[in-house]
């Protein structure tokens, strides 16, 4: 392998060994699915997996991570395979990851850098490659510097898989700086534009509807089942990294906003999290949290509670029982599961309120999980009485779509009416009342 291959030579259909370290978390995860999703990583860039390998690490190693006889098997299997890469899924520090190469004779990137590439990678808007960009100089700041020739890029990944040696390390540091300053400024610019925005769609009469869940999950079909939109949705781990904002229809209102934002995974790395949150802030805004679940999938618990630990560690939403917007699990993809587990999952699922079995794929259970949907943000509703005017039919329909019409009767010039309708459609039909 040459000591400086070009970008595109190592991203792009170069050869990796996966290596999945057990380290003893509190999460118990399957062996195989972790497998599965490091190897979901690395192809969501065009790298191909030649080996994949598991190890119990009973004591992390300060020098490589992981103990003498694992990292001479690595070395075996990188020399056997002719592997130019070696993906550590775990957090490796800069000490580790140098010793790592050396012992392997092949570059070594962790699952921070690999999430990071394909972020690099799939970011579609301006705001998008900004936080990305952000997140790998914030990565990028305590390690020994490799490649700055991203940093005149518009768009793509951002150096990790390839680049010249290690030069001018503190001049690099000191254009690192001066790059994340200059990124944050125009991020809090953004951070102002958006909240602008979600100030009017505040004041609008429509109620905003926001999916979350672990990439993969099936966001993005679903998505694109309700909208009848064409976001990307494949079967790769972040096929959406921008969120996306549609219309919908919703039993009982005249429309609402939908919005399909970045997966969650696992062991996400803190700088996504912290450079993303102005794209989650959507999550804030919202009336509803749709928590679309992958029920299939084996470690389909763990991934829920990773979801719930980013949103709590973001300080985004609080539980639904603590004056957070009110939450539906969508249990997706039922369609995959054996006719017997089928049975237990649905029939778990009839016990439980808040949740709606569905296949985005398929169709089946959307039109429950939309009348549920209804139905939640519906929940809370108060019977109110007002007089309109006998000819103001719009504000009449607004009534009949976004409540509860009980009674209705017309006294001459003025139609008095009951509406059961909740404390925000309430402000929000007084408001639109003043506006006129």
């Amino acid at each position: 392998m040459s000591d400086n291959p070009s970008e595109a030579d190592v991203s792009r259909g170069a050869k990796a060994v996966i290596v999945v370290p057990d380290l003893g978390g509190a999460a118990v995860r399957d062996s195989e699915a972790r497998l599965d999703e490091a190897t979901g990583l690395a192809e969501a860039i065009g790298i191909v997996v030649v080996e994949r390998l598991y190890f119990r690490v009973r004591s992390a190693k300060a020098a490589t991570l992981l103990g003498s006889g694992q990292v001479e098997a690595i070395a075996a299997a990188v020399a056997e395979s002719g592997a130019e890469l070696l993906i550590v899924d775990a957090a490796i520090t800069p000490i580790q990851q140098r010793n790592l190469e050396t012992a392997t004779k092949a570059k070594v990137i962790d699952r921070t850098g690999l999430i990071l590439e394909i972020f690099g990678e799939r970011a579609a808007t301006s705001e998008g490659r900004l936080q990305v960009e952000l997140a790998h100089l914030d990565y990028q700041a305590g390690r020994l510097v490799r490649s700055w020739t991203h940093l005149e890029r518009q768009r793509g990944g951002f150096g990790f898989l390839g680049g010249p040696g290690e030069t001018q390390i503190e001049a690099d540091r000191r254009l690192i700086r001066d790059r994340i300053a200059k990124l944050k400024r125009e991020l809090d610019q953004v951070a102002r534009t958006r909240g602008l925005h979600r100030a009017r769609r505040q004041k609008a009469p429509w109620p905003v509807i926001a999916l979350v869940g672990y990439t993969n999950a099936g966001k993005s079909t679903l998505f694109n089942r309700l909208t009848n939109a064409s976001v990307m949705a494949e079967n790769l781990l972040f096929a959406t990294l921008d969120p996306t904002m549609r219309e919908i229809a919703l039993p009982g209102f005249d429309k609402a906003i939908i919005s399909d934002t970045v997966g969650f995974i696992s062991d996400l790395p803190t700088q996504l999290v912290a450079a993303f949150r102005a794209t989650l802030e959507e999550v804030l805004s919202a009336d509803l949290i749709i928590h679309v679940r992958d029920i299939a999938h084996p470690d389909s618990d763990a991934q829920r509670e990773d979801v719930e630990q980013v949103l709590a560690e973001i300080g985004l939403v609080s539980g639904p029982g603590e004056g957070g917007a009110p939450r539906i699990e969508a249990w997706n993809k039922v369609d995959l599961l054996p006719a017997d587990q089928r049975e237990r999952v649905e029939a778990e699922a009839a016990r439980k309120e808040e949740v709606v079995p569905i296949s985005a794929l398929t169709g089946e259970g959307v039109d429950r999980l939309l009348l549920a949907a209804a139905e939640r943000l519906r929940a809370g509703s108060k019977l109110r009485r007002l007089t309109l005017p006998a000819g103001d039919g719009e504000a009449l329909a607004w009534l009949h779509a976004n409540g509860e019409v009980v009674e209705q009767q017309h006294n001459g010039m003025e139609t008095e009416l009951q509406v059961r309708i909740s404390d925000e459609n309430w402000s929000r039909f007084q408001s639109l009342q003043r506006a006129l």
